[in-house]
């Protein structure tokens, strides 16, 4: 995108530079993700960084609005309400496919979650990135003037809240099964803070506490919730000793409820250039004729699950629980990286937090999918190259 970078960097590109890149992520602790980390950063020029950060701030002053409790009360009350909810959620991702219209890439608002993301990885990855390519120092992946130890600080800040490391748990359902554990590893690393699966967690009265390595019983005062309900509810085979409804004596660093408030469920009210127009089922009054040009999505999924990209008419009747399910309008992803081999396309995930002392989010970095397939997704770029997770780098201002 920004052409003498992407000429640069393809000029500059072997296979055996993205094979040391890769070792040098798995020699950190002897292990290669399992989603596929791309052979390239997406080069992102300044006027489409703008147009980014303007979709961003349109979607935080929507989440900022004094009745957006009272529209959201709904999300809870189809799903869980955890107790003590604090006043905002401290994450947000916000994911934008890179589009075309009318002739003109445009940003366009996917989805929005107020749920943890990559953090630490993605800060992590730039270095690796580096290495292999020097003259990427010339460039940032961070916004808002941000630095790697300015990015850094507030990250700690909004995990740990002041608290000692080992008083604030990184709070997961079977950390080493999940596809997302590299950077459980990296914030272990960078916070030194400990990994919990939910099955390890001791209650005594309404206080959390987990066993360190030498067997003594820790307090918990902060989780860090990389839990998805989803998740949970399926795994019946779970013991835990606790449960996220009783009214417990922790700090969230997330709240649970904050992932079904900033969610798909938000989409229909958001209206503007850089947002789809999507429609909740149960508002639907006409199913249209074209579904084609649809997609259809359940409201709280993760990770794309329910999906339904070619919509029929019967799909949209057999749903029973229409509050439960939005209909979107398709966009067309404009296939804008240039490859050895043909053109990618790339949707950008604008990462931010929100510290509780803060009065607003504050935008810190990103995270980039690249396909070749139909949609963003693994199992639509099946043994593809230059797709995968990577970042987005901005020009220095």
């Amino acid at each position: 995108m920004i052409e003498t970078q992407r000429k640069r960097f393809n000029e500059a590109f072997s296979k055996e530079k993205y094979q040391a890149f890769l070792n040098d992520i798995t020699a950190d602790f002897d292990y290669l993700p399992t989603f596929r980390i791309a052979e390239t950063p997406f080069f992102l020029p300044d006027a489409l960084k703008s147009q980014l950060l303007e979709g961003s701030q349109q979607v935080i002053d929507f989440i900022q609005r004094d009745d957006f409790r009272s529209i959201t009360q709904k999300s809870l009350l189809v799903n869980s309400n955890v107790p003590n909810e604090d006043a905002h959620t401290q994450f947000l991702a916000i994911d934008f496919g890179i589009c075309e219209e009318e002739g003109n890439l445009i940003p366009k608002l996917i989805e929005v979650q107020g749920f943890p993301s990559v953090f630490n990885f993605q800060y992590h990855l730039f270095q690796k990135l580096r290495k292999q390519y020097p003259f990427l120092e010339g460039l940032t992946p961070y916004l808002g003037g941000l630095d790697e130890e300015a990015y850094m600080q507030k990250l700690k800040e909004t995990i740990l809240n002041g608290h000692r490391p080992e008083e604030v748990v990184l709070l997961e359902i079977e950390p080493e099964k999940q596809n997302t554990k590299i950077d459980f590893y990296y914030c272990q690393k960078d916070l030194n803070i400990p990994i919990c699966c939910v099955t390890e967690i001791l209650k005594s009265g309404n206080k959390l506490y987990y066993q360190n390595e030498n067997g003594e019983k820790i307090h918990i005062k902060r989780i860090y919730n990389r839990v998805i309900f989803d998740e949970l509810e399926l795994r019946k085979d779970l013991k835990l000793n606790f449960s996220f409804m009783d009214d417990l004596d922790v700090e969230w660093a997330g709240h649970p409820n904050w992932f079904f408030r900033i969610s798909k469920f938000i989409l229909p009210y958001l209206q503007g250039p850089y947002f789809i127009e999507t429609k909740l089922l149960s508002e639907l009054e006409i199913i249209p004729e074209d579904l084609e040009n649809y997609v259809l999505k359940p409201l709280f999924s993760f990770s794309g699950s329910g999906v339904i990209f070619h919509v029929k008419k019967e799909d949209i009747e057999a749903v029973k629980e229409k509050d439960l399910y939005i209909l979107q309008k398709k966009v067309h992803y404009s296939p804008v990286l240039q490859a050895p081999d043909g053109k990618v396309k790339a949707e950008v995930r604008i990462l931010a937090v929100w510290p509780e002392k803060d009065k607003s989010p504050t935008l810190m970095g990103n995270l980039v999918r690249l396909s070749r397939g139909e949609m963003i997704g693994v199992k639509f770029n099946k043994d593809k190259d230059w797709v995968g997770g990577t970042l987005g780098l901005f020009e220095k201002t």
